[in-house]
Parts: structure tokens; sequence; C-alpha cells
């Protein structure tokens, strides 16, 4: 398995999905049900064996090597190799590539989104709104977490995999109030405080500070975050432009947030959704500022801003080109629709039976694939950074570090001599006989791998716009191979494309 191009028109795709491929195979197996089903769509005149074969079909006999998930990977290198009876590893070919394209393509583009925001913003993927469904939403989730994406405001993500979950409030939410009376009471608790009248008193002063009129106040909106104050004194965090920013939603906040820390309470900040987040963001940081000066509440300098608002990779890299203080994005369509490419693209070609190579011919030379079973190596200089990746057949010795090798460049011409200081195995045997034999990586193992193999890779490789192709060979030997086979000058005969 191995895609031809990289996505989004950038350098690289990180590798996703391993964990359920693997989990996949481990216990596939069809039903007496399911083969009843078979029976019933397929031709009448379908030999009974087969329905006997597939009632003891499962993948006992199936082994895989891969590269570790979470790695950044190259077109035209392996991913997977599938090994095991031909029957077999043909069915299994949809259901492989289903679990690793979207995973794989929602992963890379949140590591884009990574790149493009840079490291000191967190990141949030608020994305389930708007996904390919409830599987499509729980998987983004997942992956874009390992692509580099902070927290997830999918509750169920943080249930099943341990994604860390957050999220602010629903517009909705505020504009289901209309006046003070409507504000919601504790029912238990401590001393009794009325945080009513004590936020009152700070909205009265604040509006003196930031000369805000008083008809600019919503009530409504000021009695929701009331209640949600009351309700969540330590995580109060609402947003704020469900009316307007300046002359009711920023003026509540700090007259509820300034309630909140009177009485030892540390409020959280606040979310925009709308407008232009730079702006907003830093006239919103000037009146906190302004508020912890004149009111003695240090509490203020540390309040959080999150931005939100059909945020995309281009609005993340014209946010590091402006003057902000935004601290959180969430990010939701752009991220997990992959808005810029719907499909990684991945294939799962066939490349040796019975220890014969096999290769495809097509009219487009782009469209062939390499013949055997390989080996996957990378090459590192003097630096540690990767700078080729190198294919060999399985069979051939192992670069060595220090020792020159001629290869031969993917799509360039001539042969090439290199001199690795550094040469790493990418693939290791993960499943043997139908068992998987080594630990899943974790959501915390792949993410940390993520950032890791792409923060090696030189920057140019790494570019959002117009980046270098990253140098992918093949050996001598897999090169005369696949001459041989393309002249006919070995046998076996070229399957047809």
């Amino acid at each position: 398995m191995f895609f031809r191009q990289a996505p989004f028109g950038g350098g690289f795709s990180l590798f996703a999905g391993l964990s359920d491929c693997l989990l996949f195979l481990r216990n596939f197996r069809l039903t007496e049900d399911d083969v009843a089903y078979l029976q019933s769509v397929l031709p009448q005149d379908t030999d009974p064996a087969f329905f006997s074969f597939l009632t003891g079909l499962d993948c006992s006999a199936v082994s895989i090597a891969s590269v570790p998930e979470g790695t950044a990977m190259f077109g035209k290198v392996p991913l997977l190799e599938v090994s095991g009876p031909l029957a077999v590893v043909q069915l299994l070919e949809t259901s492989l590539l289903c679990m690793v394209n979207y995973a794989s393509l929602v992963c890379s583009n949140a590591a884009r989104f990574r790149l493009a925001a840079g490291p000191a913003v967190k990141l949030m993927e608020l994305g389930l709104r708007r996904a390919q469904g409830p599987d499509g939403g729980l998987s983004a989730s997942r992956y874009t977490h390992i692509g580099g994406f902070d927290l997830t405001s999918n509750v169920l993500a943080g249930r099943l995999f341990g994604v860390p979950v957050a999220g602010t409030m629903a517009h909705s939410y505020i504009t289901s109030f209309s006046s003070l009376e409507e504000t919601l009471m504790p029912c238990s608790g401590g001393d009794p405080v009325d945080l009513v009248s004590l936020a009152v008193g700070w909205l009265r002063r604040v509006r003196q500070l930031l000369g805000a009129e008083s008809g600019g106040i919503r009530q409504g909106e000021f009695a929701a975050f009331l209640s949600y104050g009351i309700a969540y004194p330590q995580n109060f965090l609402p947003v704020i432009d469900s009316y307007s920013v300046q002359c009711s939603g920023l003026p509540c906040f700090c007259a509820v947030a300034l309630a909140l820390c009177e009485l030892g309470y540390r409020p959280v900040g606040i979310r925009l959704d709308s407008g232009d987040l730079c702006r907003q963001s830093v006239e919103v940081r000037g009146v906190f500022r302004r508020c912890s000066d004149h009111f003695n509440f240090p509490e203020f300098q540390s309040l959080i801003i999150v931005g939100s608002n059909g945020v995309s990779e281009g609005s993340l890299a014209e946010l590091r080109q402006k003057e902000n203080e935004i601290n959180v994005m969430g990010v939701g369509t752009h991220l997990v629709t992959c808005s810029r490419q719907p499909s990684l693209g991945c294939v799962y070609k066939l490349v040796e039976i019975s220890g014969q190579p096999r290769m495809k011919l097509t009219e487009d030379p782009k469209k062939s694939t390499l013949p055997g079973r390989k080996a996957v190596y990378r090459l590192m200089d003097s630096d540690g950074r990767p700078f080729l990746d190198l294919l060999c057949l399985s069979g051939e010795p192992e670069p060595k570090k220090g020792v020159s090798l001629r290869c031969h460049p993917l799509g360039q011409e001539p042969p090439l001599c290199v001199t690795p200081a550094q040469v790493m195995n990418l693939q290791q045997k993960v499943f043997i006989n139908g068992q998987i034999i080594c630990p899943l990586s974790s959501l915390g193992e792949s993410r940390a791998r993520a950032q890791t193999s792409i923060n090696a890779l030189h920057p140019q490789y790494t570019r959002l716009e117009q980046p270098d192709k990253y140098p992918v060979a093949i050996s001598e030997k897999l090169h005369q191979l696949f001459c041989d086979l393309k002249t006919g000058s070995v046998s076996p005969v070229l399957l047809p494309c």
C-alpha cells in the first residue's frame, strides 16, 4: 500500500490508521449469517465450495510489515506490505484502504494546520457537526490529535481515545436568556452569595472604565453569563459575540469575571466567533489589561482568548503575520472535511506471487508499480536529517552508514551516489500469522512520533507552499528488475493495468 503524491500540494503525508487495520485483521471472519447473505446476492451457479471456504475464512495466514504510525511518508514509499493467501489479501484491499486513506489524510491536514499556526497557539478541533457522518467525526477527532491538534470538542473521542476535551458554549445558550430574572441560581453549596448583585455592581464600574453606554448591554446575555458562572465558577469561558462584543459581550464578561475573582475563583477567558479575529483579540486583550490594572486583579492578565469562525490553513498562516492576542484557535469544517483534497489516493498493488515479482504497466508511466517485496530505508545526513528514502528488494544487504551506494531516484535521471551518515529501517513486522506481535502505539506515542518525524525534515520539504520534492530512490537491483520486467526480458509476463 502506498500513495503516489503527497496531499494538499505539500511535501509529505503522515501515516495513520495502523491500529485500526491490525485490530480489524485480528478479528476478521465471516459469520454464518454473512455467508448466507452472500449466497443470496451472488450468482446462483456459484460453486458451493466457495461458501464453505468463506465460512472458515480468517487472517491466520496473513502477515504485515509496516512503517510506524505517525511517520512522515512520501510518494511511492510502501506504508504497509501485506502477505498471505492470494484470495484473502485481495479480499482485504478495500477495508485496509478505507482505514488508512482518511486517517492519513486528516492527520496530514492537521499537521499542516499546526505548521501554519506555529507552536505557540493551541489548536482545538471543533469539526464534529460538519464531519461526514459520526464515524468520520470520531476518526477526525482521533487523527487530528495525532497530527498536532491539542484539544477536541468531541466528548466521545475523549472517552474512547483519551483526546483532551474542551469547549465553550453555543450562541443558542446565550440567546435563550432575555432578562436577569431568568438567571439560574445554585440549589446548594457553601455560604450563600448574591452573585447577581455583585456582578451588577461590577458592570457599573466596568462601563465607567470603558465608557460603555448602558443601553447597549443585553440583559439576556448578562443573565446567561451569570448562570454559567454560577454553575462553573472555575471554568468560565463564554462566547461574547452573540450580539455586540464591545457594547455588551465584553463588558458583561468582565463584570461576571471580576465578581468571580472577588470570590476567589479564576475565570478562564472568552471566545470570539465572528468578525476580524485579530483586531478584536487585540482590543479584548487591551480591556483585560485595563481591568487588571484599574481593579487590581492580576488574574485578568492570564485570561485566554479563543478564536473560531471558518478557520482555514490560509487564515492560520495569516494569523501569524498579523498582530493578535489569540491563545487558542478552534477549527472545524476545513480541517475535518479536508476541503482542499477529499482523498489521499492510497493504492494497494500486487508485487509478488509465489516468490515471483509482479508489476503493473499502464499508458501513464506515473501509475506503473515497482515489483517485488521491499525493504524501506531512510537515509540521513550528518545532522540527523533525512535526505532520501531508499527502496530495496527484501533480500538485499542493508545500507550501511558511511558507505557510499548507488541508487536511482524515481522520476529522475541519471543515477545517484550517496553516503548516509545514518540509516533507519522504516519497516517492521507488526502482524504475523493472524497475531499482533508488537504493542499498538498509544495516541500519545503516535502524536509524539508525528511531531518528531516532521521536525526532523529539512524545512524545504515541510513548506506549505511549493515545497521541494523529497527524493525517493530505488536500489540498483530493484532498478534492474524493474527494467527487465518492463522490457519483457524476464518472466513472468507483466500484469495488465
